[in-house]
């Protein structure tokens, strides 16, 4: 009787295994985002509703859309945000300096330079020190925060269960998109934007596609059953585009996106790099003096504050005028860049989606008061600026595009979010991204070293790497040892093919074998003999054979050449391959010009 494993192959189980793991993630992202609005709740009751009277206006599933009341403290908001600074400062340079400034990008370095691993802690620290920032008044968003919850545990559960780099890197980016899918209720988006956020270029970790699915979706729904809403977080009237003209205008609105997004990414940058990286200060305080210029700044414009939600809901509803929609545009790049490149803990993703929404509206506004009869429905700009804003920033124009019709509940502007995400995309240089660590491509990734080495070297042949012919040192299974040594002194070969009188190969002796008696003076001159000297195995290949499966060879060998036979299960020895054969062939290949 034999038993036969029902493991037989790691691989075929491992999208099982994946798809069971990504449930357990979503549940834990869906949790961690309840958990994480809970302390930003509170955190906002404290410092902005009891402390400064100010009630914001929240978007329309959160109990919007309302026009906020002014605070009845006003000079509260002076320094609410600075002691939410200050706390968070010390909470993350004390126990956790990687949670620092927004939580996408850590999660982003993290799969490409990392190995996926996230220390058990940052997902803590950043969660408090978030909702403090958040919950403070501080310009951020709640997204990267949640998203690093849930790329935590992903990360740890992995290498808990001892699995290897990929596994805990698809695990990692499950758990963003689960986190993502809850608080911004997009599951499809939400996975899309884990896999897409990785590069500037157009391009996918496609293997992180399905747990992110599964993920997203346990994670939406823990988190709407818990809190008992479901949907879209806005409230948004049915759109749709039917006038071709309108065309012109979100193309115009597309590079518009660009050039505010320009200046948004170097704002954005430009105070980390040259004004708080610049002050030697202990980086604890830095969040504190950002929270200040915030408070000032919305002192006078409160619109300014938090997540900006809903200011984006009241875009929606056409409540703002084009005055106050440009200003928060302004306004909120400044107080953005003053939050996080001060070292304040929080996400981009609110700030940027508020922006693009209030920029469409200006647009929308405008455009309705002087051609009321094409463009009806100024709303339509709203989420379309934010689509196109967001695509442009953050390098996500699939993403964002789904993301947002998602929020729109249908597809009845998915015209104008194409044209104008992609005017976005294609008009925003590929250096101005909001997320520094983001790569260009996969082939720049360490997380896939060795990927596009591999497939090269599958269609390359050991013929085409094979030096060309030149005097081949070998021996008689009768060679006397000293007639060895000074061939071996002679020759740059590694590895010395053995031949019988047949001229037939019995085995090879290694340079490395040799050393030892290279420093002798006196070798008995009939002691040894070639035959003597084998080694105990040697490993060939033929002309016909593939690199991949020759750097293989030589890897498990652990020899810096090969015997190259005539043909497969031939005798007769047609060369040596080496190493620097087979990385010269590799290296022609990638030269050679594209057709």
């Amino acid at each position: 009787m034999t038993w036969s494993n029902p493991l037989k192959s790691w691989k075929q189980w491992l999208p099982k295994r994946l798809v069971a793991l990504s449930v357990l993630v979503g549940i834990v992202a869906g949790c961690g985002a309840l958990l994480f609005n809970l302390l930003l709740g509170w955190a906002d009751e404290a410092f902005i509703v009891r402390a400064a009277g100010y009630h914001m206006p929240q978007p329309g599933s959160e109990g919007g859309p309302s026009l906020a009341s002014g605070p009845s403290r006003r000079w509260v908001l002076l320094l609410a945000p600075a002691v939410g600074g200050l706390l968070s400062g010390l909470l993350v340079y004390t126990f956790a300096p990687e949670a620092e400034g927004h939580g996408t990008d850590a999660v982003v370095d993290t799969f490409h330079h990392m190995r996926g691993f996230i220390r058990a802690r940052v997902p803590v620290i950043k969660t408090l020190a978030s909702a403090l920032t958040i919950g403070s008044g501080g310009s951020a968003g709640r997204e990267g925060p949640i998203a690093q919850i849930g790329a935590g545990f992903g990360s740890s559960l992995a290498t808990w269960l001892k699995a290897g780099d990929h596994e805990r890197r698809l695990l990692m980016l499950a758990g963003a998109a689960g986190g993502l899918g809850a608080v911004f209720r997009a599951p499809l988006g939400a996975a899309f934007f884990a896999a897409e956020v990785l590069y500037r270029d157009v391009e996918f970790e496609a293997a992180a596609l399905i747990p992110g699915f599964v993920a997203s979706i346990v994670a939406y729904s823990v988190y709407c059953t818990v809190t008992g809403v479901w949907g879209a977080i806005f409230i948004v009237p049915q759109l749709t585009f039917n006038h071709p003209l309108e065309l012109l205008f979100y193309l115009a609105l597309g590079g518009l996106c660009a050039l505010v997004g320009v200046v948004h990414v170097r704002v954005f940058y430009g105070l980390r790099d040259r004004v708080f990286r610049r002050w030697r200060i202990p980086n604890h305080i830095k969040p504190a003096i950002g929270g200040l210029l915030v408070g000032i700044i919305g002192f006078f414009v409160p619109q300014v504050l938090g997540m900006g939600y809903g200011w984006t809901q009241l875009a929606i509803d056409g409540q703002l005028s084009v005055r106050l929609a440009l200003t928060i545009v302004g306004l909120k790049i400044v107080a953005t860049g003053l939050t996080i490149g001060s070292g304040g803990s929080g996400g981009v993703f609110a700030p940027s989606i508020t922006i693009g929404a209030c920029l469409g509206a200006a647009v929308g506004t405008f455009l309705h008061r002087l051609l009321p009869g094409v463009v009806a429905q100024p709303a339509a700009y709203v989420l379309v600026g934010m689509a196109g804003f967001f695509a442009g920033v953050s390098k996500t124009p699939v993403a964002t595009l789904i993301m947002v019709s998602e929020m729109a509940t249908g597809y009845g502007l998915l015209a104008p979010l194409m044209l104008t995400t992609a005017a976005a995309y294609l008009l925003t240089p590929l250096k101005f991204s909001i997320y520094e660590k983001q790569l260009n491509s996969r082939a720049d990734s360490p997380a896939h070293t060795g990927e596009y080495l591999s497939d090269a070297l599958a269609g390359l042949h050991v013929r085409d790497a094979m030096p060309s012919p030149a005097a081949l040192t070998t021996f008689r299974l009768d060679t006397l040892l000293p007639e060895i040594l000074t061939a071996v002194a002679a020759s740059q070969q590694h590895v010395f093919p053995v031949l019988n009188a047949q001229d037939e190969i019995r085995g090879v002796i290694l340079l490395d074998d040799l050393r030892s008696f290279l420093t002798l003076r006196d070798v008995p001159s009939h002691a040894i003999i070639a035959h003597d000297l084998l080694s105990p195995q040697f490993v060939t290949v033929h002309p016909d054979e593939d690199l991949k499966a020759a750097v293989q060879k030589l890897r498990e060998s652990r020899q810096m050449e090969l015997v190259v036979v005539e043909h497969e299960g031939s005798p007769k020895v047609a060369g040596i391959l080496g190493r620097h054969d087979i990385l010269g062939a590799y290296q022609d290949h990638v030269r050679q010009p594209v057709d």
